[in-house]
């Protein structure tokens, strides 16, 4: 009886220190957000005089509304060609176990590990010579090939745990593989590819090096990219540069409240499949 009330209560503890380490950035964000614009604010003190308008002074700063439309520009080009390719691919290794799966699977793996900054340079040089340098495609692009990796493995996990006798039954009502895989078991893979959507939705907003590295045209990037503007030669401005933050991150945190039982639900999915 003692030890199951201590494992409870360690248990409380544990949560509530994860829950202020969680916390803590954002309130640090959030008070410094509130002191004079070109201070330097000294820690969590509370400002005597809060500058609720640098909300507003940040919005305009960085041009946000038009980094707004050309996010979901972004966010548009590459979430859905990535989840059809990806779910197609998902199917083809891992339900239909197509030539060569097996070889094809570890190669999607192995881009797992490519991380995009051992990829920027050269990644800079194909797009110039593509011609697409300081354009949208030049975000859309790498993105939709990066993400590949994630999207087919995801979405593997889901079709190799679908039982057989499915695609059995449906061929034997006359089903051809197009049709299998569109009125069967895209129905059915439907929690995997919304969950694969939200990831991918909150990955590309936040995309923050190729949209500074890949254009150079602040109106072309994506939110993210708008922490530049508050970033002069001689020095950054903190408030703004934090109250920019917030506003950027505003429709993430609002996606993930909105969707955060799918989203919870799709981090068990895939600590449960493998």
């Amino acid at each position: 009886m003692i030890t199951a009330w201590r494992e409870a209560w360690t248990g409380r503890l544990l949560l509530v220190g994860m829950m202020a380490v969680t916390v803590l950035p954002f309130l640090s964000l959030f008070v410094t957000a509130l002191h004079p614009s070109g201070t330097y604010p000294p820690g969590l003190a509370w400002p005597s005089n809060p500058q609720w308008g640098n909300f507003l002074r940040a919005f305009e700063a960085a041009n946000m509304d038009e980094l707004l439309i050309s996010s979901v520009l972004i966010v548009l080009g590459v979430v859905p060609i990535s989840i059809l390719l990806g779910t197609m691919a998902g199917f083809a290794i891992g339900h239909l176990r197509v030539i060569g799966s097996r070889a094809l699977f570890l190669t999607f793996v192995l881009g797992l590990t490519l991380p995009f900054e051992g990829i920027i340079t050269p990644l800079y040089y194909q797009i110039r010579d593509m011609g697409l340098l300081n354009t949208r495609w030049a975000i859309i692009l790498p993105l939709i090939g990066l993400f590949m990796p994630f999207s087919v493995f995801w979405m593997r996990a889901h079709f190799i745990n679908m039982p057989e006798e499915l695609s059995e039954s449906a061929r034997m009502d006359g089903a051809n593989v197009w049709q299998l895989f569109r009125r069967i078991h895209v129905p059915l893979a439907m929690p995997a590819i919304s969950s694969l959507g939200i990831l991918l939705f909150l990955w590309t907003w936040n995309q923050f090096l190729l949209a500074i590295v890949l254009v150079d045209d602040p109106t072309k990037r994506t939110m993210s990219g708008a922490l530049g503007a508050f970033q002069g030669q001689w020095g950054t401005d903190i408030p703004l540069l934090c109250a920019g933050s917030l506003l950027i991150l505003a429709p993430t945190l609002a996606i993930f409240l909105i969707f955060q039982r799918h989203f919870v639900k799709a981090l068990l999915q895939g600590s449960l499949k493998g």
